[in-house]
Parts: structure tokens; C-alpha cells; sequence
């Protein structure tokens, strides 16, 4: 787990994404000043990442209990929900979803959990829109890119 003066969280490890035989390294990523919002990338070439950006709440509820509707949606994996007390197993399953394709991402739970207790220790839930900087949100979307 790195530690960017505080204001960032990032943590690496290998995944399984489905009909690959060889684990892929993947990293996520949380910063202060984007308080809602995690990265999950995949390295794709030595120097290329994929990075897929979704809400720190949907990586949350998806630890306990199947998240999200969309293009990203997250669960315990179901066929192993005996495995440890809590009856949710070891393996998170992320699935991503786009125009470009699928992927079904297995993961460490417990390097997810270690990795989401980073965040709400510098970011608790509800205090997330003190470290919001509103001005520069608008000006991102409002500013004009080629």
C-alpha cells in the first residue's frame, strides 16, 4: 500500500480476468481530492494501463452483497459465500462491461477490504464533499477539449 502524503491510496496486485490462464497485474487507486470515486487498471503492456473509475460506495456494497447495474457490477463470489465467517468468501468478482467487450475480474476481498479501510480512514463516509473541490469540477466540465 503506498501513502502519497495522506491524500492517496494505491495498492497493486495480480488478478484472474476470465480466459486468461496467467493472473494480470492490476492496481486501484483513490485520491482525497476525488473523494467518491476509486480506480480499478489493468496493465496491458509494459507503461499501458486500462483504468476503469466508479464509485467508492459501489466497491463497498459489492463486498457484502451483489452492486451496480450498470457497466460495472460487483459481488462476493457466490460459489464460495462458506468460506469465511462472514459466509462471503475470499474472492470478490468484478464484472466490467463496454462497447469494447467484457471481463470478469476475480480479486483478493481481503486486499479489497485492506485497500477500502486506507480510504475511509483518510475520507469517512459522509465527509466526502468537505474534500470536494466544486470550483474545479465545473471548470473541468465546462472547460472545452479538442
Amino acid at each position: 500500500m503506498d501513502d502519497n502524503a495522506n491524500n492517496a491510496v494505491q495498492q497493486s496486485q495480480f488478478v484472474y480476468l476470465n480466459g486468461c490462464a496467467s493472473p494480470v497485474l492490476s492496481r486501484l487507486a483513490f485520491t482525497v481530492d476525488e473523494p467518491f470515486t476509486v480506480a480499478l487498471a489493468f496493465r496491458v503492456e509494459p507503461g499501458e494501463w486500462v483504468e476503469w473509475e466508479f464509485a467508492r460506495d459501489l466497491l463497498l456494497t459489492g463486498l457484502s452483497e451483489p452492486a451496480g447495474i450498470g457497466d460495472i457490477r460487483i459481488r462476493p463470489d457466490l460459489s464460495a459465500q462458506d468460506d469465511l465467517p462472514d459466509g462471503n468468501g475470499d474472492v470478490l468478482v468484478i464484472e466490467l462491461e463496454s462497447p469494447d467487450g467484457y471481463a470478469t475480474v476475480e480479486i483478493s476481498r481481503q486486499d479489497v477490504c485492506l485497500f477500502l479501510d486506507e480510504t475511509l480512514s483518510r475520507v469517512p463516509p459522509g465527509s466526502e464533499g468537505r474534500h470536494l473541490d466544486l470550483d474545479a469540477v465545473i471548470a473541468n466540465l465546462t472547460t472545452a477539449r479538442p
